[in-house]
C-alpha cells in the first residue's frame, strides 16, 4: 500500500506525533481529547508503509487491553478501508503481520515476558498504569533494526491525573532525559465531540477545579476530596460459600456510557466487577448485552436502574428480567454515598479497570471558597452511580444488615 493511498482524517494530535523525531513522546492529555485514536491511526500508518518494523501496543495488563485500544483498534482499521481479517495474524499471541512488519498487542502482567524482545515502536497506553522500572524495560527493548535508518520511537499516553506520577517527577521534570518530547491535547483538539460531552466537559470548572485542570485543561493534577477509600482490588471472584446473594447495577446512558455492575453481597464485604461499558447502545441493544453477560441461572437476581427512566425499566422487565429503580429521594445521593462508606468492597479485576478507576477518582464538588460540597463530581461516575443505586436500594432497608456492616 502506498502512502498517497491512505487518507486520514485527522486531528493536531496526529500530526505532532507523526513529526515528531524524539526518541520519548509523552501524549498528555484531557479526556477525549483524540490521543488515543490519534496513535492508533499513527501506528497503523507506519505499519502499513513502513518496511521490516515491529511495533508493541500495550497496557499494564492483558484484559484492559482487550476492552480498550483492542477496540479502537478496529474502529481505526475501518477508517482505513480494513478490518483484523486484512493481515496475516496469529489470533492467540495478538500478532499481525503486513509484508515484512510485525504489530503486536500485549499486557505487561510481567516484565519478564518483554526482556527477550525488540521494537521499533512503543506505545504505552494509560502509562500512568506503569511504574518506572516497566518504563525502564521498555526502553532497553526499543533497540530493533531500523533499515530506513528513522528513529525507534516510545509514544506514552494518559490523563494527568497525579502530579507526583514518575512520568512527570522522573522524565518531564528530569533534565538528563533531554531526548524527550511532550504533546498536550484537550477536549479542544477533537472537532468530532458531541455537543453535550463538550458542555459536560467544561462543566467542570464550576464543579471540581482540579477535575477540571485535569480532564478539560490536560494539566497535572493531584486528586483530591476523595469520596471513598474502603475497597481493595482483587484477583478472582469470590468462592460460591462466601456471599449470599448476587444484584446488579445498571447506569443507563447512550451519549455517555451504559454501564452493568456485578455485586456479590456477603455477610462481611461486598465484591463488585464491571461488565459492561459502552456508548451508543439503545434500550434493545443494552437487553442483548444483558442476555450475553447475566447467565440463565442469573435470570432472576434483581438489577437496579435509574428510576428516571421507567420505559426502559419496563422494557428490559418485559424481556424477562427482574429490573428494580432505584431508591429515589431527598438527600437520597449523599445517603446512599455515605452507606456505601460503610462498606467493605473487593473490586475485582475483569480487566474493565474504568471500575477501578472510577472508584480512585470519584470526588466531591468543591465550593467558590475552595472547600468540598456534600455533592459528587458529575464525571466518569457511571459505575459509581450503579453501585450506589443498586446496594443503597437493595440493602439499606435492611437493619439487619445495616448494624452488621456499621
Amino acid at each position: 500500500m502506498d502512502k498517497e493511498e491512505i487518507k486520514l482524517q485527522a486531528t493536531r494530535v496526529f500530526y505532532e506525533n507523526l513529526n515528531c523525531k524524539k526518541k520519548i513522546v509523552i501524549n498528555r492529555g484531557g479526556a477525549r481529547s483524540s490521543k488515543t485514536y490519534s496513535l492508533m491511526q499513527l501506528f497503523i500508518q507506519k505499519f502499513l508503509t513502513e518496511r521490516k518494523k515491529r511495533f508493541l501496543i500495550i497496557r499494564k495488563t492483558l484484559p484492559a487491553l482487550k476492552v480498550s485500544v483492542w477496540e479502537t483498534f478496529k474502529m481505526v482499521l475501518d477508517d482505513f478501508g480494513m478490518n483484523t481479517s486484512s493481515f496475516k495474524q496469529e489470533k492467540v499471541m495478538m500478532n499481525f503481520y503486513y509484508m515484512d512488519n510485525l504489530l503486536h498487542f500485549g499486557g505487561l502482567d510481567d516484565p519478564e515476558k518483554i526482556k527477550s524482545t525488540e521494537w521499533n515502536y512503543e506505545w504505552l497506553e494509560e502509562a500512568t498504569d506503569f511504574t518506572l522500572q516497566d518504563y525502564e524495560i521498555l526502553k532497553l527493548r526499543l533497540s530493533a533494526f531500523s533499515s530506513d535508518r528513522k528513529r525507534n520511537q516510545m509514544f506514552l499516553s494518559f490523563n494527568p491525573i497525579d502530579e507526583e506520577h514518575w512520568i512527570k517527577t522522573d522524565i518531564m521534570d528530569n533534565v538528563n532525559e533531554e531526548d524527550k518530547a511532550e504533546i498536550v491535547s484537550t477536549y479542544k483538539d477533537n472537532p468530532f465531540l458531541s455537543d453535550d460531552y463538550i458542555k459536560q466537559i467544561k462543566a467542570l470548572e464550576n464543579q471540581n477545579r482540579n477535575f477540571y485542570r485535569i480532564y478539560t485543561c490536560g494539566e497535572w493534577g493531584r486528586l483530591e476530596d476523595l469520596i471513598y477509600s474502603n475497597y481493595n482490588e482483587v484477583e478472582a471472584d469470590p468462592d460460591e460459600g462466601d456471599y449470599q446473594e448476587i444484584i446488579y447495577g445498571v447506569d443507563f446512558g447512550y451519549n455517555n456510557p451504559s454501564t452493568l455492575l456485578k455485586i456479590w453481597v456477603g455477610e462481611d464485604k461486598v465484591w463488585e466487577k464491571g461488565l459492561l461499558y459502552r456508548s451508543g447502545l439503545t434500550n434493545q441493544e443494552l437487553i442483548k448485552e444483558f442476555d450475553k453477560l447475566i447467565p440463565l441461572d442469573l435470570r432472576n437476581c434483581p438489577i437496579y436502574a435509574d428510576s428516571a427512566e421507567p420505559d426502559r425499566i419496563d422494557e428490559i422487565n418485559r424481556a424477562g428480567y427482574l429490573c428494580i429503580p432505584f431508591k429515589k429521594g431527598q438527600k437520597s445521593v449523599i445517603n446512599g454515598i455515605n452507606f456505601i462508606k460503610m462498606l467493605k468492597i473487593r473490586i475485582v479485576n475483569s480487566g474493565d479497570d474504568k471500575l477501578l478507576k472510577e472508584k480512585r477518582s470519584y470526588s466531591w464538588k468543591t465550593g467558590k471558597n475552595g472547600k468540598p460540597t456534600d455533592e459528587p463530581v458529575k464525571f466518569g461516575d457511571h459505575y459509581m452511580d450503579a453501585e450506589r443505586g443498586a446496594l443503597y436500594t437493595h440493602l439499606d432497608g435492611s437493619r439487619e444488615f445495616k448494624v452488621r456492616w456499621l
